[in-house]
């Protein structure tokens, strides 16, 4: 039996919680957060999910400010594995506390740059004997490691194309979008600078172009196009190994002529202008009038995730592709987002406290073996598509 600790009880860190309890052989699962409120919110219907289920309701609600290491290395004592579900800039701090105690460590990542600060503690974690795993989400996450999987089922892989997209079940004007996550992380992936690989060399491409209109089984045809931090680290890894490795985000067609006209506007920019004598950021004042106005009493989301690897198998070209398409849970109440952030997360905890993953701090892409991830997955009813 195995002792969890999950920091930050949203609703990623909700479902991760519930997740581990369900399938991690849990003595226990410590669910805390600065709102101590929160996390006993969060623990009680956890726990009465799995009373309904006839499992142990083991979760443990706690409040912590993740800024006090003291207090952060002490929650860690005894732990055998740790996850991160709190905003992207307290992780290296974190990783680096979970070392100290020997504490296995994943988080969801969403910034490469603080992701090699992680990355820069792998002697330290080695020598603890811990895996130390960032960026297991969503996308980063569960996209690369799909890819790396389907690499592995070639001789020789020359390009990976990954998918994926948060979407409304039922799209509503005025951009047939809903927020899922953080409406301030959804204008940043979309204007900055992607990572890929091309031709054989790391680039940085500009987000938000590049569009494209597919088909995905289940859903119809849909539109693509750049997005900043979905390949994370796999350009570095798989370079001189991989031709090509792209990320796109997917959105329902005509998101991006609509979202286009507001950039070219300039209500996205960052500079501030003024305004009756305020300096004021265009972009922050999307944020504000936006989030409502994109917020719906209708919850029911999906998230749609693909991943293709084109190469050789015994000298012949080969095609290898996995897709999944996940709707919001009515039993769990659990959205789509949360489920297909927070299971990836989870396993990726779970298999560190098993042993099972690579130990140092590593990429994802090369410290999870694939196949046991894959059983993970269809162990929870996520239904894959094979290509």
């Amino acid at each position: 039996m195995y002792t969890y600790l999950v920091l930050g009880a949203g609703i990623q860190g909700t479902t991760i919680a519930y997740d581990m309890a369900r399938f991690g052989d849990a003595s226990v699962v410590h669910l805390k957060d600065a709102v101590g409120t929160q996390a006993e919110a969060s623990a009680a219907h956890i726990n009465q999910l799995l009373t309904q289920e006839g499992l142990n309701p083991c979760v443990q609600a706690g409040e912590i400010d993740v800024t006090d290491t003291v207090a952060l290395k002490a929650a860690m004592q005894d732990v055998n594995s740790c996850l991160s579900a709190v905003p992207y800039r307290f992780n290296p701090v974190i990783a680096a506390c979970a070392v100290e105690t020997q504490t296995h460590f994943n988080d969801l990542g969403g910034n490469t740059a603080l992701v090699q600060e992680e990355l820069a503690l792998h002697d330290q974690a080695l020598a603890a004997g811990v895996s130390l795993i960032p960026d297991c989400g969503l996308a980063p996450g569960l996209g690369n490691t799909l890819a790396a999987y389907g690499i592995q089922q070639l001789d020789h892989c020359d390009e990976v194309q990954i998918r994926c997209g948060g979407l409304p079940q039922n799209p509503q004007p005025p951009l047939d979008y809903m927020i899922v996550f953080s409406i301030e992380g959804l204008t940043n992936e979309y204007f900055g600078k992607a990572v890929v690989l091309r031709n054989g060399q790391i680039e940085e491409v500009d987000t938000f172009e590049e569009l494209e209109t597919l088909h995905i089984e289940g859903l119809g045809e849909v539109e693509a196009f750049t997005t900043s931090g979905g390949t994370s680290t796999c350009p570095w890894t798989y370079q001189g190994q991989v031709n090509t490795y792209e990320y796109k985000t997917i959105r329902y067609k005509g998101h991006h002529a609509k979202f286009k006209v507001l950039k070219d506007l300039g209500l996205l920019e960052l500079d501030a202008v003024n305004v009756k004598g305020q300096q004021v950021v265009p972009r922050d004042v999307f944020h504000a009038v936006a989030k409502e106005r994109l917020t719906f009493e209708d919850k029911r989301d999906l998230v749609v995730i693909q991943a293709v690897c084109k190469g050789t198998l015994n000298g012949s070209p080969k095609t290898v592709g996995y897709t999944i398409l996940d709707y919001y849970d009515e039993a769990t109440q659990f959205n789509a987002m949360s489920r297909m952030t927070g299971y990836p997360a989870s396993i990726v905890a779970i298999m560190s406290a098993r042993g099972q993953n690579e130990k140092g701090a590593v990429p994802l892409e090369r410290a999870v073996p694939g196949d046991i991830f894959m059983e993970e997955l269809a162990k929870r009813g996520i239904n894959i598509q094979v290509l």
